[in-house]
């Protein structure tokens, strides 16, 4: 017998439990969705128009990723529907290129073992990432309108002053990580998007070229001028000197040159010495010291200067980068920012390792940015990390004031919501009218039962795992020329206890 037949006798078209990564899961993408939440869910997403900091802990398989992409859908939303209250979200999930870039910019020594690795990382490596991204992210909304979802068009691009077009294209030069094509050629069209004109910032550069013509011109007039030539006599009828000629002064040419050039070579080394340093301090990002120092030279002097760079180790320069980008931001329509922060059990340097991932996540769980005005964090955490926060110091806890934000300590479900949660997922793969529930597939199991052994999985990644072993095991004890409709509690119980002991093994 096939789980198929089972399925559409009670009204179901396709199988409910088969996935269990909400990634992947089209059933939870196209239907729950948008109707089964968590009870906690009204405490996560917040109000969008005031965003707020929520920090989740929960085991593995228990529905953070699909709150995260749930938060996601619901500002899509919101977006949609508040066009000029807009909320801009930054996906804060794929920390190996970071990483990968990290470990880079550090000594060979360092970068052996990950946990020496993780100690170096910093609070401002996590504002640096989530800039890159976001600004990777607003750059391709304005260079790709008509290929991205919400584009920027000319029109909105025209609420930016020359003021902001300048913060934008320093945000772009230092955070921007996009690999389509030349660099310097998306940086540039992304100058001529903003209509942001640069013709000040290279007179410097013409002027030492055309100095350093005439400065050769001159020598070679004079050289073929006629001017070097006769004898002297010397006086009284003394001895005979030879006369100075232009080749005796031709050393001064490359000196006079280097005094007409000099505005423009003291620029060069200011701009070197800067890009330099922010690939040095910048530690995340794939930034070439030469592509880098081309770009700041493209901006007048005298508006590059005292404007804020990544180029030490300290995070304020990355708060008044932060507050460049909302200031942006706002002038395109965005009210506020959402950083969404899951997955940190996946990256290759942590490998779900609880003393590595606390070297990761505790440099971010700071007050200062997680309060930060316009800006929430949702931050999708593992169980472990929460039971080592407890156990941290008192600076630990003055310093992420963790009682200011709201924090769910467990990310739990009870037996009646797992039911609830199976029986959303029946419905939504079900035929049109049909309204099918777990109660329903069995023949002699009671409602309470029912309740008790989902209560007893905890998360639903292991009850869509058990119904579905539940189901394969029915099935694979009767035949399509024979089938029965109804599995038995002995079928039940079964599959519950073997499911229950790999739990506790750690197999499953």
């Amino acid at each position: 017998m096939n789980i198929q037949s089972l399925l559409e006798h009670h009204g179901i078209v396709r199988n409910p439990f088969a996935e269990e990564d909400a990634q992947t899961d089209q059933v939870f993408k196209e239907h729950c969705i948008a109707n089964a939440y968590h009870p906690v869910w009204d405490k996560v997403y917040g109000d969008p128009t005031e965003p707020s900091t929520a920090i989740v802990f929960g085991p593995k398989g228990s529905g953070k990723t699909a709150m995260r992409l749930q938060v996601l859908r619901h500002l899509q939303k919101f977006n949609q529907e508040h066009p000029g209250e807009r909320i801009y979200t930054i996906a804060y999930d794929d920390f190996n290129p970071f990483l990968d870039h990290f470990s880079e910019r550090l000594s060979r020594r360092t970068n052996r073992k990950p946990e020496r690795v993780l100690k170096e990382w910093k609070l401002w490596d996590h504002m640096d990432s989530i800039l890159c991204l976001g600004v990777t992210k607003l750059v391709d909304q304005i260079l790709k309108a008509d290929q991205v979802n919400d584009g920027i068009d000319r029109q909105m691009l025209s609420k930016l002053d020359r003021t902001a077009a300048r913060d934008l294209l320093l945000l772009a030069a230092c955070y921007d990580q996009s690999s389509d094509g030349s660099f310097i050629e998306r940086w540039n069209s992304l100058r001529r998007h903003l209509g942001y004109g640069n013709i000040v910032a290279k007179i410097s550069c013409w002027f030492a070229c055309a100095w350093s013509v005439i400065v050769a011109l001159a020598f070679v007039y004079f050289m073929f001028s006629g001017s070097g030539g006769g004898d002297a006599a010397a006086a009284d009828g003394g001895e005979v000197a030879a006369p100075k000629t232009v080749w005796d002064y031709l050393w001064l040419a490359p000196v006079l040159m280097l005094i007409g050039s000099a505005p423009y070579l003291w620029r060069l080394l200011k701009t070197w010495w800067a890009a330099f340093r922010i690939r040095r301090h910048m530690r995340v990002g794939k930034r070439e010291v030469g592509t880098t120092r081309k770009l700041l030279h493209s901006i007048p002097i005298k508006e590059l200067a005292s404007q804020p760079l990544p180029r030490y180790d300290r995070t304020d320069d990355r708060y008044e980068l932060l507050n460049k980008f909302q200031s942006v931001i706002d002038r395109l329509g965005y009210s506020g920012m959402i950083v969404l922060m899951d997955r940190v059990d996946e990256p290759h340097m942590t490998g779900g390792k609880t003393e590595l991932m606390r070297l990761f996540v505790w440099p971010l769980l700071d007050n200062k940015l997680l309060k930060h005005p316009g800006v929430g964090f949702k931050l999708m955490l593992p169980q472990d990390l929460h039971r080592d926060m407890e156990r941290e110091s008192r600076d630990f806890h003055e310093r992420a004031r963790l009682d200011k934000q709201n924090v769910i300590p467990s990310f739990q479900w009870t037996g009646e919501s797992l039911y609830d949660l199976a029986r959303a997922r029946m419905i939504a793969c079900a035929a049109p009218g049909k309204s099918p529930e777990p109660k329903d597939l069995f023949s002699d199991l009671d409602y309470a039962r029912i309740i008790s052994a989902f209560n007893s999985l905890r998360v639903p990644r292991h009850l869509f795992r058990f119904l579905y072993r539940v189901l394969v095991d029915h099935c694979n004890r009767y035949t399509d020329s024979n089938p029965e409709f109804k599995i038995r509690s002995e079928t039940f119980e079964t599959a519950l206890a073997v499911y229950s002991r790999e739990l506790d093994s750690g197999t499953s």
